[in-house]
């Protein structure tokens, strides 16, 4: 290019070209989060927020569309961050710039266009350029003749610049089955220089082989099948495009060097990482492996922490922590020992926060985040490698080579150490982990914490079925383009003839008593459970004789254009053409409106008390309660919870007005709409507003609400905790279960009460003056048991023997707590303050309770207290430790104290011998 442009300017143009030039809509990024999709950790493509409308239970109000989406690919089958580092090219987070047809251009159209881009707009050399097609290697799916001929045409492009590859390279597949086609990539040659393999014998260069002169930059995919089977591909009746580009990739080629980490992507933040270290320019240089995983993992973290993703434990989280703790270990490798990753994350938020505001938005957050978590890792460090090593040279010693995976795990759990930098150390020492392993302890971990299995099925698995059911209820005119009608707003009670009737994945005419079914009807007034609202429940039944009565359990939507009830046919035969009333149960609906509200006002409150760093993290909006996890490093105190409470409920008393809009979704973000991580959201959103003249509230949101806040009624935290590292839980009621729950406390208030004959006023100083007698009590009760134990031990001291010139005493004394033992060994050592050795138990809450004592000459001559209990314990089942001088133990089996305690004198025998 004649102007060299900034990676900002390169991704502008890209944009601009296809908005302005191509007529495509400008579709924002969606979360690193997916929104509704389990099968995927996070977003690493930029299909994936479209990949709805492929699968067909989705369509879009356009149908061209370009982005440039944020991807992480730090797991499963896309996980690059073994490379992240060791190269110039992989990332953990990169962006995907992206131009898409949902069934309207195809290859013509795609190619012409990623061609002039390329040739025209971004100037870059045609001869430089190749273009591989499909060809299959089995020769069972068509040659993409159609492709290759349209690349020859374009001007300037060498006829033998257009390559055919097979299955591997050049055809894309979603998973194994589902839409499906043909793909072409774009090379770029960047010369014979660019070789890494020159002066190999038998190395030819040449497109996707194993040298780095050819660089794929943009894939474009003909997504023109549908694969139903390992052999079987059926064409889609639309045919769509889906291309990607690497903006990292692109940005290093237009600004001609030879390292995405070079560019003005990433070279701001190598220098903030040079201003701490006060390296050279060739100190930098040779330490260039710190500085990529420090400019990559900041910007990672960055971008993860203001979609959601704090760092923790497992899943999301544990990556988060991962990225921070490996990029904390890669600054300390070059002197940067504090804390200071935060700083290079403020010149990412600097650097790209025009594009991605939510950067900004969440710059408090992001650094305190950061910051913490080093300072965690810090704590912990130290020690988890000193153990690591001790692992790694045992390996060396025995001559293996691979750690075990679960001694990993036990590292991670234990030191907090993440597989990740586990297996740096180990390679930095020619040694391996077994990653497997690894995760599959994790795993266990995860199932038996309650935790569950991560991620579900693919989704859209009975599509077909619906989608057939769709285009003929089309054809008979029953139902418009855009199908089923869905207002949960507006009624609770709709009218209507059954459309069609799926039983056990088959269409049916009709049901009867017992059948588990799924009804369509032409418009439904049920909620389909979303944004952590669940669905509704209720009742269809017939309008007419004869009569017949379903209940609704269940709603979904399986394909675009479908909505299905799901439930049990209670009474009469269901037949499709018969008139139906469909009921959403009021009083229910009515208690999860209240709760979700009160979410609205508990996240607005939270937020008022604890910061702006407070953000959802998940919820539950069900008729007997609510539940709403929040980002939040520490536990709430109860002031501050208690704050929380009055606020919501100030709230609730001042009877806000709720305003609900539909509106484009860009709009009410600008307008400072709260959108939440892993939430899917249309083109135009519904928000939601609390107070008309100075909001308190505003969030997008598609869930039903109340008309007022004093429709709440009451609002009552009932726990707050921990539901994983970094994230809060409040469980909370409202309205009728809040009222019960108040009721239920005045019973239990009244009856106690009754028994301490007071009101209700009076018990807090009637409780303080049972517990201050009850104190006195057990004070005496103490004195006087130490008085019984000191007597009874002055008795058992004519029990004390000599054996080999060593004193030694070995008894029970009941009813001794261990300081009571502990007291009486030190009696004894005043009487024998040289070659005296002690064992005393008891039995406390059916558990034997061990502690001995060895005095200072013995333990010159070998004698460990801490040994000797340790033996002592093992034949009660237990086990202990201690100082050579005082120990203690404890057991199970108190009925073998009596043996237990013969093994003081074999072990004085032992130690005399």
């Amino acid at each position: 290019m004649k102007n060299k442009l900034s990676g900002s300017e390169i991704r502008q143009t890209f944009i601009r070209f296809f908005v302005e030039q191509k007529g495509h809509t400008f579709v924002p990024s969606s979360s690193l989060v997916p929104g509704g999709d389990q099968t995927l950790l996070f977003t690493n493509a930029g299909m994936v927020q479209f990949k709805d409308v492929f699968l067909g239970t989705d369509h879009r109000p356009y149908k061209r569309a370009v982005n440039s989406q944020k991807c992480m690919r730090v797991a499963g089958k896309h996980n690059d961050l073994d490379d992240v580092g060791r190269d110039d090219t992989h990332h953990t987070f990169f962006e995907m710039l992206g131009n898409w047809s949902f069934g309207d251009y195809y290859k013509k159209e795609a190619i012409s266009w990623a061609w002039e881009l390329l040739t025209q707009i971004f100037e870059i050399d045609p001869s430089r350029l190749y273009a591989t097609c499909f060809k299959d290697e089995k020769g069972e799916i068509p040659t993409d003749e159609e492709a290759a001929e349209i690349w020859k045409s374009q001007p300037g492009m060498a006829t033998d610049h257009v390559l055919f590859f097979g299955r591997k390279d050049n055809f894309w597949e979603m998973a194994d089955t589902g839409p499906c086609g043909p793909c072409s990539e774009i090379n770029y040659d960047r010369g014979e220089e660019a070789c890494d393999k020159r002066g190999v014998p038998g190395h030819v260069c040449q497109v996707n082989g194993d040298c780095k002169r050819f660089v794929e930059i943009w894939n474009l995919v003909f997504i023109q099948y549908n694969r139903t089977g390992p052999s079987t591909l059926e064409p889609l009746p639309a045919r769509h495009v889906d291309t990607g580009m690497g903006f990292e990739r692109i940005v290093s080629l237009l600004q001609g060097v030879n390292s995405n980490y070079r560019t003005d992507l990433f070279w701001p933040l190598l220098m903030k990482v040079q201003e701490m270290t006060g390296h050279t320019d060739e100190e930098r240089e040779n330490n260039f492996t710190p500085y990529r995983v420090i400019a990559d993992h900041a910007r990672a973290s960055a971008f993860l922490i203001a979609d959601g993703v704090v760092p923790g434990n497992t899943g999301r989280n544990y990556v988060c922590r991962m990225i921070i703790r490996r990029a904390a270990r890669f600054g300390s490798k070059i002197g940067l020992n504090q804390p200071f990753l935060a700083k290079v994350a403020e010149v990412v938020i600097d650097r790209y926060g025009d594009f991605f505001p939510e950067l900004v938005k969440n710059r408090d957050a992001i650094l305190s985040n950061i910051t913490r978590e080093e300072e965690r890792f810090q704590r912990t460090v130290e020690t988890g490698v000193s153990q690591l090593q001790v692992y790694l040279n045992d390996l060396k010693e025995r001559k293996e080579q691979v750690l075990d995976g679960q001694v990993a795990f036990e590292l991670y759990a234990t030191h907090g150490l993440p597989l990740e930098l586990t297996r740096d150390i180990a390679r930095e020492q020619g040694l391996e982990v077994d990653q497997m392993g690894f995760r599959e302890a994790m795993e266990a971990h995860r199932v038996a914490s309650g935790a569950g299995k991560a991620f579900g099925p693919l989704g859209g698995e009975d599509v077909d079925i619906y989608r057939r059911v769709f285009e003929n209820l089309r054809k008979e005119a029953k139902l418009n383009n855009d199908g089923v009608v869905y207002d949960p707003y507006s009624a609770i009670e709709v009218e209507g003839e059954v459309l069609a009737i799926v039983r056990e994945g088959e269409v049916v005419g009709e049901a009867f008593p017992g059948d588990v079914v799924e009804v369509i009807l032409p418009k439904t007034c049920f909620y389909i459970e979303s944004g952590g609202q669940v669905s509704d429940t209720g009742k269809i039944v017939s309008t007419s004789e004869p009569r017949w009565e379903l209940q609704v359990e269940a709603m979904r939507k399986p394909a675009a254009g479908i909505i299905v009830h799901s439930g049990r046919v209670l009474r009469g035969v269901i037949k499709v053409g018969d008139g139906a009333i469909a009921r959403v149960d009021a009083a229910r609906r009515r208690d999860i409106m209240r709760n979700h509200t009160a979410t609205h006002l508990l996240h607005a409150e939270l937020q008022a008390v604890l910061g702006s760093h407070a953000r959802q993290a998940g919820s539950l909006v069900a008729p007997d309660r609510l539940r709403f996890d929040f980002t939040h490093p520490e536990a709430l105190t109860q002031e501050q919870i208690e704050r929380i409470e009055e606020g919501v409920n100030h709230a609730i008393l001042a009877n806000y007005r709720l305003e609900t809009r539909v509106k484009p979704l860009q709009q009410a973000v600008a307008e400072g709409a709260m959108a939440l991580f892993g939430e899917k959201y249309a083109e135009n959103v519904r928000t939601v507003t609390i107070g008309a003249t100075e909001p308190i509230s505003y969030e997008l949101c598609g869930g039903t609400h109340v008309e007022e806040t004093a429709d709440i009624g009451l609002f009552l935290i009932t726990s707050e905790g921990s539901a994983a590292a970094g994230i809060r839980r409040i469980e909370a009621v409202t309205g009728r279960a809040a009222y019960e729950l108040v009721q239920k406390r005045f019973r239990i208030l009244r009856a106690t009460a009754e028994k301490l004959s007071s009101s209700l006023d009076e018990i807090p100083v009637k409780v303080e003056n049972l517990l201050d007698e009850l104190a006195a009590v057990r004070k005496e009760n103490h004195t006087l048991r130490q008085a019984l134990v000191t007597q009874r031990f002055e008795t058992l001291l004519r029990n004390t023997k000599v054996l080999n010139d060593i004193t030694y005493l070995a008894v029970e004394i009941p009813g001794a707590d261990v300081d009571a033992l502990r007291s009486l060994a030190d009696r004894f050592r005043q009487l024998h303050p040289q070659q005296g050795v002690i064992v005393l138990a008891s039995v406390m809450d059916g558990k034997p309770l061990i502690v001995g004592s060895v005095t200072d000459d013995l333990i010159r001559r070998g004698f460990h207290a801490g040994e000797l209990v340790k033996r002592v314990a093992q034949v009660v089942g237990g086990g202990g430790g201690g100082r050579p001088n005082m120990a203690q133990a404890g057991g199970r089996d108190a009925e073998k104290l009596p043996q237990a305690l013969h093994e003081v004198e074999n072990y004085i025998r032992e130690k005399t011998a």
